[in-house]
């Protein structure tokens, strides 16, 4: 999954998301209303272990959630 991204999208990343890595995903989640694990890896270049790592550190602090095999950010 490839997508573009609108210029000057708001969004506000939480303040205890401080990796690049994790901000980057979290936005990445926030701009694409969700995405695979693989949409994630392959998109953003990360790899199958750092994508997993970040995707349950964000689920554990309860800002993304697991929605039918997608990732996206809790309500």
């Amino acid at each position: 999954m490839t997508s573009t991204v609108e210029q000057g999208a708001d969004v506000s990343v939480p303040s205890d998301v401080t990796t690049p890595r994790a901000k980057l995903v979290y936005y990445y989640l926030a701009t694409n209303d969700g995405a695979t694990a693989d949409d994630l890896r392959t998109d953003l270049a990360l790899n199958k272990g750092n994508t997993l790592s970040i995707i349950a550190t964000l689920r554990e602090r309860g800002l993304v959630e697991r929605v039918d095999g997608r990732y996206e950010l809790a309500d």
